[in-house]
This record gives structure tokens, C-alpha cells and sequence, in this order.
């Protein structure tokens, strides 16, 4: 028999890294508010912990081993009290380290994956009898959709949907197939099911989440799979939604049909995260992308066509084993011919059980790092001008939340920048036109327009 908690118990959740890391959490405290947890943004008044843990970043592991060192004092000072504090760590670092997490940090009570966390009770029922020590990072038959509430809370104006897991790309620095296992498309039905949930929660935006998010092939409801084009298409027809992104996309998985979604659904945002990750065919061919620079290009051309007023994210690593000055040029030579509103980029660093973590040719770090700083300086100017551009032209704006001052909201523009203006309350979860007249180092000011 489970042994569940009292009422009135409370959950903390650290989330580490994408968004699929904050999806996911959220569905941990629907799969656990039916035991008595209520989220709590406090760690000091909390019963259960969870380090929802993310892999790509450098010493991810043992950022998290730093982080329970922390948490191993408090759970001592609970256990002098005579209470008790249940640990647990989730997610990519989970999966990755696995039974040596409990055995590098005798505190953690329980380890889990990122596909077996609608097993939540039962870890902690199991945790709760055995004093700890609980481990699940099996890559189950069933999917974890199955198996999940319908999402609870109070909701909010945008929200994150999971409608793709997992990757068969392989792509040599990356340990996301490790870790998230193949690739995995929810069926469309559920997809939409669970967007109509948070709509009816306050939900005007959905941004569509998946390692590989356009590699989408769900069932539809006659049987037919489902690309991404498609299933925005069938989303954009839930009364209420105003808006719908996705992220991230795979160069590889750009198809007709999505560039048409683009061209045909006024919801679906003009804004697309596409990673290059190098403007180097050679060194694209050692991480094995599977695209060249030439198509990357065309993949862009055709978006823009189809959108003119269309603007890119991207991710880019420099530094790859084997990358010369010449590789490093392409690269900025890529970036200098697409022009983006904002991108992401790092210098690589081998992750262990990577193909790319044994190639020979490792690039020194201080060439990593003038390469970097160099990449970074073009890219921050783009951006800058991007919003530059802005200026005395009226955006539509979705406003989110109350800002940090008195009378103020924020919200998202088509683009996704971030926009603060002084406004009445009540416009929160509206699409309302501003005008921008200043920009700061993350944000526009603006004014409601006339």
C-alpha cells in the first residue's frame, strides 16, 4: 500500500536549461498536487526538492553536485528538528549519471529521467518507506503522455506544450538521444486536447516544445500522420488562442508544408529558432548535422518569402575539434549573410560519451574564447540593430504579467522581444498595438498607441 503525505505539504522545483525543462516541470506538480504538494518558491519551507537538471551546458553535473552540497545542510537541519526533506534529481544530468548520482551524493533520495516522471508517486511513496535511494531512468515502452493529469494551476497568459520528445540526428556533441531517447510524437488528438486545457486556463499563447520540434509525424484523428504544419494548422482553430510558436527546429526538417503554415496562419508568430551551429560544410560534416551551409540558406530564402517580415534565432558552437581560422570565418561569414534578431552561442565543450568528445584536433581555450567574443560582438550587433529598427514603428504586443513597476505590464512582441509599458491591468492576456520609444540592454519601452 502507498503511504502518501498529509495536506498541506510543499514542493520546490528548480528547473535547470530549456523549455522543455520548464513543460516538464510543471507537469511533475500536476502528477504530484493529487499526494497533498502544493508548488512553493520557497526551498526552506519545502518536504520534496526536485533538480530538474539539463546536460548541454558545460560541468552541468557538477553544477548540480554544488547545488545539493547546499541541500544536503538543509536536509540535515531538518532531520535535527525532527522533520524531513525528500531530495530528488531529475532530467538529463539524472539520466546520464544515474545509479553514481546516488552514490556521489548519499542525500538524494530519488533519481529519474525525463520519461518517468508520471512515476512520481510512486517514487516517492517508495522513497518515503525505504529511507531513499529510489532510481528510475528506464526508457519505458509506454509513452509518459498517457499517463499524465490534465495540466492545473491558474495557468498563464503563455505557456510551453510538449509535442515532440527525443532525437535520431546523433549530431556528434550532443547527448540529447542519450538522455530524451528517439524521437516521439504525441498524437495530434491529445496535442490538441491539451491546448484547449490551457486556453480554457488563461492561456493566449502555446509555444510548441520538441528536441526536434518540426521532425513532428503525429496520428491524427482519421489516421493520417500529421507534419507541424498541419497540426498548427488544426491549433490555430482553438477559439481563444492568439498566438502559436515552436521551438526548436532542425534545418533537416523544414518542409513545404510548414513554410506554408508560415505563409497561411496569421497566428503562427514570424519568428523561428533555426541552429546553424557552424557556417563550416567541413566542420558540419563532423558534427554530423546532415545539412550543408548552401541549404541552410535556402531554407532560410524560402521562410523569408514566404514571410517577408520573418525573423531568426539561431545556436552556434565554436571551437569544434578540428575547426581552423578558415572554418571559424565561414561561420561568421554565414552570419553576416542571414542577419539575426538574437542567437546563441558557445564554445564547445566535450561532453562525456560523445563522438565529438574523442575527435582529435581539440581547439585550444584561448582560441575558443577570441573566437567567441568575435562571434558574440557581430551577433549583439545585430540584435541591437534589430531592435533599433523598432523604433517609432507601432508592434502588436501580447501582454503577460504585471513589470516590476508600479502601473507597468510586459509582454512579447511578434518578434519575441520583450516590451514594458504603463497600462491598465486589465490588458493583460490582449494583443494591443504599442509604440516602442526606448530601448534598454534586454527590452523596448513603449507607449499604447493611439
Amino acid at each position: 500500500m502507498n503511504v502518501l503525505p498529509p495536506p498541506g505539504k510543499k514542493l520546490h522545483i528548480k528547473t535547470y536549461g530549456c523549455q522543455m525543462n520548464v513543460y516538464d516541470s510543471n507537469r511533475m506538480a500536476d502528477v504530484l498536487a493529487p499526494l497533498g504538494y502544493a508548488r512553493s518558491d520557497s526551498v526552506a519551507e519545502a518536504d520534496l526538492v526536485i533538480l530538474n537538471t539539463c546536460h548541454i551546458r558545460e560541468k552541468a553535473a557538477e553544477k548540480i553536485y554544488s547545488e545539493l552540497g547546499r541541500l544536503k545542510l538543509l536536509k540535515a537541519e531538518r532531520a535535527a528538528a525532527g522533520g524531513r526533506l525528500i531530495l530528488a534529481v531529475a532530467g538529463c544530468v539524472a539520466q546520464a549519471e544515474g545509479a553514481e548520482l546516488l552514490s556521489r551524493a548519499p542525500c538524494v533520495d530519488i533519481v529519474f529521467g525525463p520519461q518517468t516522471y508520471h512515476r512520481l508517486p510512486e517514487m516517492v511513496a517508495r522513497a518515503a518507506r525505504a529511507d531513499g535511494g529510489v532510481l528510475d531512468t528506464d526508457f519505458p515502452a509506454e509513452p509518459k503522455f498517457d499517463f499524465l493529469p490534465e495540466p492545473s494551476g491558474t495557468g498563464g497568459v503563455s505557456r510551453f506544450l510538449s509535442v515532440q520528445e527525443g532525437c535520431d540526428k546523433f549530431c556528434t556533441f550532443c547527448v540529447v538521444p542519450y538522455t530524451r531517447g528517439a524521437e516521439y510524437s504525441r498524437p495530434a488528438a491529445a496535442v490538441l486536447a491539451e491546448a484547449s486545457q490551457l486556453v480554457a486556463l488563461g492561456a493566449r499563447e502555446i509555444t510548441l516544445l520538441g528536441q526536434n520540434v518540426n521532425a513532428y509525424r503525429g496520428d491524427s484523428p482519421n489516421g493520417e500522420s500529421w507534419g507541424l504544419g498541419r497540426l498548427i494548422r488544426a491549433l490555430a482553430a482553438i477559439p481563444g488562442l492568439l498566438r502559436i510558436r515552436y521551438t526548436t527546429s532542425h534545418p533537416r526538417d523544414v518542409d513545404t508544408e510548414l513554410i506554408e503554415a508560415h505563409r497561411d496562419v496569421p497566428a503562427l508568430m514570424p519568428f523561428v529558432h533555426l541552429p546553424a551551429q557552424s557556417g563550416s560544410d567541413r566542420i558540419l560534416r563532423a558534427m554530423n548535422r546532415g545539412h550543408r551551409v548552401a541549404d541552410y540558406r535556402s531554407t532560410v530564402e524560402r521562410l523569408r518569402a514566404a514571410r517577408p517580415d520573418l525573423a531568426l534565432s539561431s545556436d552556434f558552437i565554436v571551437g569544434f575539434p578540428g575547426e581552423t581560422d578558415a572554418d571559424f570565418e565561414a561561420t561568421l561569414a554565414l552570419v553576416r549573410a542571414i542577419g539575426y534578431a538574437q542567437a546563441y552561442s558557445f564554445k564547445f565543450s566535450a561532453r562525456p560519451g560523445t563522438p565529438a568528445a574523442l575527435l582529435r584536433g581539440q581547439v585550444p581555450e584561448a582560441a575558443k574564447a577570441e573566437r567567441l567574443a568575435a562571434l558574440q560582438g557581430i551577433l549583439a550587433e545585430q540584435q541591437r540593430a534589430f531592435n533599433r529598427a523598432s523604433l517609432g514603428r507601432d508592434m502588436l504586443v501580447l501582454f503577460e504579467k504585471a513589470g516590476r513597476q508600479a502601473g507597468q505590464l510586459v509582454g512579447r512582441s511578434l518578434h519575441l522581444q520583450a516590451v514594458h509599458v504603463h497600462a491598465p491591468a486589465h490588458l493583460i492576456g490582449a494583443v494591443v498595438s504599442v509604440r516602442p520609444i526606448a530601448l534598454s540592454a534586454n527590452s523596448i519601452g513603449g507607449e499604447i498607441a493611439a
